[in-house]
């Protein structure tokens, strides 16, 4: 059997890394660091990681937790992408560290746009800019958040999926409001409050926790994006529906691990 992870492929100083791996692209076994999100292509996948072993093929996915070692063997030729994603893009989306999960249908529905995507970038990589490659991967992770969400949990009932999906496609929209909260939303779209708590809960979060990260992934975007990079971090944080910078900076630095400043200033050198 051969090891199947091989070196990176992605924009230098990119947050994620993307491997396309195969016969012809052996590497050694990966450490703990990241989740890694594993798309085959063709042939049959051997995961070991902390004393377990999973099988993947074309079709299904897996995703595999960091806190231990991983190693990715072939028992026959195969293929595959792997997608590593920071710990804090996964866990702080579920506000819960994610379980190893293999099997993930990547045929229909969410699963196959999740695929799609990833084949996407993996072609596109080396056209791609070190922000539009974070960003794409920022999108592929949010997806692969809602797949791993609503694993072991039973089908929501059709009334509160769709008030889920509507609630977050406003939050989406008008996430620079400043006045967006749980009540406004409620009284804007005519349900009650408890229904959106209700049908976000089943999702893991709360209507503050959604609006709060839709907000701090929109500032990341800009900061990351050349049009703003002379708009000042207070008029950054009044457009994006912070009260301050202060409160920018200690909500960006609690969910990112750096100041929007150093993570500015870190761009700017590339």
């Amino acid at each position: 059997m051969e090891d199947l992870l091989g070196g990176p492929a992605r924009p230098d100083g990119a947050a994620y890394r993307l491997v396309l791996c195969g016969a012809d692209r052996p590497g050694p076994a990966a450490t703990a660091g990241g989740y890694r999100f594993l798309l085959p292509l063709h042939g049959e996948l051997l995961l070991l990681q902390d004393g377990r072993e999973a099988r993947l093929s074309p079709g299904t996915g897996g995703l595999a937790a960091p806190a231990a070692p991983l190693r990715v063997v072939q028992r026959c030729p195969a293929r595959a992408l792997v997608l590593t994603i920071p710990p804090h893009e996964v866990d702080g989306r579920l506000n819960v560290p994610a379980l190893p999960m293999t099997g993930l249908d990547l045929t229909a529905g969410l699963g196959r746009v999740v695929a799609d995507m990833v084949r996407a970038v993996g072609e596109e990589r080396d056209t791609l800019s070190e922000p539009q490659f974070d960003a794409a991967c920022d999108r592929i992770t949010e997806l692969l958040c809602l797949i791993v969400a609503g694993r072991g949990r039973p089908p929501a009932p059709g009334h509160l999926a769709e008030v889920e999906s509507v609630v977050r496609r406003h939050v989406r929209e008008h996430a620079t409001d400043p006045g967006l909260t749980g009540s406004a939303m409620a009284q804007d779209l005519g349900w009650s409050l408890r229904q959106i708590q209700l049908a976000l809960q089943r999702a893991g979060t709360t209507p503050r926790e959604l609006i709060r990260e839709e907000r701090l992934r929109l500032v990341r975007d800009r900061l990351r994006d050349p049009l703003y990079r002379h708009v000042s971090i207070t008029d950054l944080a009044h457009a994006t529906g912070f009260s301050s910078a202060s409160a920018l900076s200690h909500a960006f630095r609690r969910r990112f691990g750096v100041s929007p400043r150093d993570l500015r200033r870190t761009g700017a050198r590339r």
